[in-house]
């Protein structure tokens, strides 16, 4: 039972951020929607390297018979949470720039206001 508590984690934080992309039509709350989905994304890649008992793939001598967790999907992890800090910034960036031309960062305000 455990060891599917992250995966109901994963679909539940997936839920909620197709959720709020989907239903939402304010451009930062549908921004936060995005990143909680790219939350689940890591957590999902985080629980598939897990492994009972494993140990840091850090070790040099480690001793024999033992199990080491997955550190592929950690580095991929890591990757994933610098990419999403950047789209994020570029995203906030892009509602700015909205918000400057169109005083609004409602989408349906924006699509009225086509020039």
């Amino acid at each position: 039972m455990f060891l599917n508590i992250p995966y109901i984690a994963v679909v539940v934080l997936a839920l909620i951020g197709l959720a709020t992309i989907l239903f939402k039509r304010n451009l930062i709350k549908i921004f936060l929607g995005i990143v909680i989905l790219e939350s689940a994304v890591n957590l999902f890649l985080i629980a598939l390297g897990y492994r009972e008992g494993g140990i840091a793939p850090i070790y040099t001598n480690a001793p024999a018979g033992e199990e080491m967790v997955f550190s592929t999907v950690q580095a991929l992890t890591l990757t994933s949470i610098v990419i999403g800090v950047a789209t994020t910034a570029v995203m906030l960036t892009f509602a700015m720039v909205l918000w400057k031309k169109y005083g609004s960062i409602e989408t349906n305000k924006i699509r009225r206001l086509k020039e």
